[in-house]
C-alpha cells in the first residue's frame, strides 16, 4: 500500500464475509485529504460494511486499510480518536437534552469541560437548532436529530467524518439542509468526508469523486462529471400509449439509437446525439403507428452511469440496512 500524507483513507483489497456471503470483495480506496468522497450504491451493495471496517467496528477478513494515517486493525484506538461517524440510525437518548448528549460525547473523548464548551460554541451555527439544544431529544424533528448527530460526530474535531446514508428518511427540505451542512463542514472546518448514499442526486450535488459499489466491488470511480461523460449518450424519454414492443420495433433500426429500455408506458432511448436525433425518434414512432404523449431530451445522469456499469438501476428502499446478519 502506498502510504502518503496526501490521503485520509487508503484501502487495498479490503474484504469482509458474513458466513457464506462475500459482502465486500477486494475494494481499493484512495480518498484525498479535504475532499468529499461519495460511495454510491443500492442497499445490499456493501457500503455500510465498508464504513464499519474503516471506523473499526468490524474487522476485515482480507486486505488492509489506513484511516487518518493509522492502520484500522493494528491501531484501532488511534483511528477512533481521529474520525467521526454519523451512521444510518442516530444513536441519541430521547431523555437527554441536546447539550447533555454533546457534553457526554466530548467527555468520552477525554475533553475537558472548557474544551467542550469551546467546541459547542464553534458548532452552534452548524447545528442551527437554537434553544432546542436545551430540550429533550425526544421532542426533536428528524432533521434536528440528524444535525445533532452530526455535531456529536464533530465534537472532538476529527480529521475524517464518515456519513452513512445521512439523509435517509428525511423530507426534501431537511435533506437540503443536511447537504448545506455537509458542504460547510468540508469547506469551513476542512474535514475530509466519506459519504455513503443510495441517492443519485446527493452524490452528484456533494461529492468531488464518486465510487459506485455493486455486489461488494467498486464498479467505476471518478468525478460525477467524468462518469456522466463516460456514458457518452444523451437520453430521450418517450411517454407512449399502447404496446411497448411496437414502439421498440419502430426504433430498433433508427441510426444512432444505442439502447432502448422498456418501462411500460415509458421508453428510455439512449442516443449518440440527442438534439439531432430526437426528431428521427419521433418520426419513427409516428410511422410505426405509436401514439406519443410526451417526448423529453436530457443529458446523462449518474443513474445512467450506474445502469451502464452494473446493468441495473438503483431502487431506493425505505430500509437502509445493507449488511447481512452475522452467522
Amino acid at each position: 500500500m502506498s502510504e502518503t500524507n496526501d490521503f485520509a483513507v487508503l484501502a487495498e483489497g479490503l474484504a469482509r464475509n458474513f458466513g457464506e456471503v462475500r459482502a465486500v470483495d477486494g475494494i481499493d480506496l484512495a480518498v484525498r485529504k479535504g475532499e468529499i468522497y461519495g460511495f454510491l450504491g443500492p442497499n445490499g451493495a456493501g457500503k455500510t460494511t465498508v464504513v464499519r471496517m474503516l471506523i473499526t467496528l468490524l474487522l476485515p477478513h482480507g486486505g488492509r486499510a489506513m484511516v487518518a494515517g493509522k492502520d484500522v486493525v493494528r491501531e484501532p484506538k488511534e483511528v477512533r480518536l481521529r474520525v467521526g461517524a454519523a451512521l444510518q440510525e442516530a444513536a441519541l437518548d430521547p431523555k437527554q437534552t441536546g447539550r447533555e448528549i454533546l457534553r457526554l460525547q466530548g467527555w468520552l473523548f477525554g475533553m475537558s469541560g472548557k474544551e467542550v464548551d469551546r467546541r459547542l460554541a464553534e458548532l452552534e451555527s452548524l447545528m442551527d437548532i437554537g434553544d432546542a439544544i436545551n430540550r429533550f431529544v425526544g421532542t426533536y424533528s428528524g432533521g434536528m436529530k440528524r444535525r445533532l448527530d452530526l455535531a456529536a460526530a464533530l465534537i472532538h474535531d476529527p480529521e475524517v467524518l464518515f456519513l452513512d446514508e445521512p439523509t435517509t428518511g428525511l423530507d426534501p427540505i431537511s435533506r437540503n439542509r443536511v447537504w448545506e451542512e455537509v458542504r460547510r463542514i468540508n469547506k469551513e472546518l476542512g474535514v475530509t468526508i466519506f459519504l455513503t448514499t443510495q441517492y443519485l442526486e446527493e452524490a452528484d450535488m456533494l461529492a468531488e469523486r464518486v465510487g459506485i459499489i455493486d455486489r461488494g466491488k467498486i464498479a467505476v470511480e471518478g468525478s460525477p462529471a467524468e462518469l456522466k461523460r463516460s456514458v457518452g449518450n444523451d437520453v430521450i424519454i418517450v411517454q407512449i400509449e399502447g404496446d411497448p414492443s411496437t414502439a421498440i420495433a419502430a426504433l430498433e433500426n433508427v441510426s444512432g439509437v444505442s439502447q432502448i429500455e422498456d418501462h411500460g408506458r415509458e421508453l428510455v432511448v439512449s442516443v449518440e446525439n440527442g438534439s439531432a436525433l430526437v426528431g428521427n425518434v419521433a418520426l419513427a414512432l409516428d410511422r410505426g403507428g405509436v401514439t406519443v404523449g410526451e417526448i423529453t431530451l436530457r443529458t446523462p445522469t449518474l443513474d445512467d452511469v450506474f445502469l451502464t456499469v452494473t446493468g441495473g438501476r438503483i431502487q431506493v428502499d425505505a430500509d437502509p440496512t445493507d449488511e447481512p446478519e452475522e452467522t
